[in-house]
């Protein structure tokens, strides 16, 4: 039995939500400075169609993520069920076996897997008489921690107020305003503090929203300046922890975080790429994602990631050293279509060749993928090569008829567009040009066709 370890005298207190995780209900929103670490049990639901082994697999993600946190995993617990209990969850019996146990090894938090109901959540704590979250928690205050600019911060408690609302709990009249009117009045109690915490939370709430709606337009002017100076924009996702920061500062020496934990870095990074070709794209890092990503989260989220809608092309970046590295790509590609993003253009390049030789398995058996190591360097050029090609696939390439005498409109192309290839006719210069639909507007008097699947369209 784990000896029992000193903690502050506050840290006890039965206030509903304490240590480690239940900062997270209070009014800093989970942005604390944590003086001890948390003894954790962490429960699983074994419920069709999941298995044994894939539920041990989610758990052991948990467990990393409450290490990122900051608290320790002392104990597992996994029940098996057709459906979660509408009460408690595990049925009310393993909840008593769990209490026992969380007992036993003086933890201070019990941690679902799963996401608990606001009304699961406070059955279990009455028969625990300990803190009660979930893995949406758990996330939620990992991003509270690691938020830094002012866009991510207020991201991050846009989504916590949004799970703490219907969450709110009160003691009805002995939190209630004292009632108004001349003595001896019969009107009842004023206003329960349950209902004032929730009124308040609701403004901020529509406060937050108004300022991330800033944000949203602030960025849609900025892309449109890069719209008219022709960038195309390739944006990396993935898996958190999949190594997407070191594989844009190798790309570009962006000095983006590089941390080997869960969700280092959450604000978008964007910088200037020079591909092999010539071309020059914007090249971003994205936040992590993650297996059951609270929906909350990628709502909140929504204006980072809409640099993912309007990328060209998708870096899809995969932890090659993970246990399932299908699984990863499975679940981002779940994020992906959940913010409207399904139908971009997608590269999987698989990380980490370095710690494990099988990556170059995992590249055969994906066809059109590649294999790098961020950390040293290698397949760096092919990654390079191919995103240049794929950009250069993407663009239509438009046949051009310039007269000798338009020697501006020649000067339009080679500034506008990538020349292919430029030949000489009776009729004038003849080109083959890469245009954005900008560029072939304002040379549209010029064209005599278009280049698609190999031939010329007239």
């Amino acid at each position: 039995m784990p000896e029992p370890r000193e903690r502050p005298d506050d840290a006890g207190a039965d206030d509903g939500h304490r240590g480690a995780f239940g900062e997270f209900g209070g009014a800093s929103g989970g942005l604390i400075e944590r003086t001890f670490r948390e003894r954790i049990i962490l429960v699983g639901l074994i419920q069709p169609p999941a298995t044994a082994e894939s539920v041990d697999e989610s758990l052991d993600e948990l467990a990393r993520l409450v290490d990122t946190a900051g608290a320790d995993v002392v104990d597992r617990v996994v029940q098996r069920r057709q459906t979660p209990d509408p009460a408690t969850f595990i049925g009310k019996g393993k909840a008593y076996e769990l209490r026992d146990l969380s007992e036993l090894h003086d933890v201070d938090t019990v941690v679902f897997d799963d996401d608990l109901t606001p009304s699961q959540q406070v059955n279990l704590e009455k028969i625990l008489g300990r803190t009660a979250i979930d893995r949406t928690a758990v996330i939620l205050d990992i991003f509270a921690q690691n938020a830094s600019s002012t866009e991510g911060k207020a991201q991050v408690m846009l989504a916590m107020l949004r799970y703490r609302l219907p969450r709110l709990r009160g003691r009805g009249f002995s939190l209630s305003q004292q009632s108004g009117g001349k003595l001896g009045a019969r009107r009842g109690p004023g206003e329960t503090q349950l209902e004032i915490d929730r009124r308040r939370i609701v403004r901020r709430l529509h406060r937050l929203e108004a300022q991330l709606d800033e944000v949203r337009r602030h960025r849609e002017v900025q892309r449109k300046s890069r719209s008219r100076a022709r960038f195309a924009e390739v944006a990396v996702v993935g898996y958190t922890n999949a190594g997407k920061s070191t594989l844009v500062n190798r790309l570009t020496d962006a000095g983006v975080l590089v941390e080997d934990r869960l969700f280092a870095t959450l604000d978008a990074t964007t910088r200037r790429l020079h591909l092999p070709g010539g071309e020059r794209v914007l090249l971003t890092d994205t936040v992590g994602f993650v297996k059951k990503l609270p929906h909350g989260l990628v709502e909140a989220f929504k204006t980072t990631l809409d640099v993912v809608l309007e990328a060209d092309l998708l870096v899809h970046l995969v932890d090659g050293a993970a246990p399932d590295p299908d699984g990863q790509i499975a679940a981002v590609r779940s994020v992906l279509a959940e913010i409207g993003a399904a139908d971009r253009p997608e590269l999987i390049v698989f990380n980490k060749a370095d710690a494990n030789p099988a990556v170059a398995d995992l590249v055969r058996s994906h066809p059109g993928s590649l294999g790098i190591s961020a950390v040293t360097g290698a397949g760096i050029d092919e990654l390079l090569a191919e995103i240049g090609a794929r950009l250069r696939a993407m663009t239509e390439v438009t046949e051009l008829s310039i007269p000798f005498a338009r020697g501006d409109a020649l000067a339009i192309a080679h500034r506008e567009g990538e020349v292919l290839t430029e030949t000489t006719d009776e009729a004038g210069y003849r080109l083959r040009v890469r245009l954005e639909p900008a560029g072939r507007a304002r040379l549209a008097e010029f064209v005599v066709g278009t280049v698609g699947g190999g031939r010329i369209e007239a």
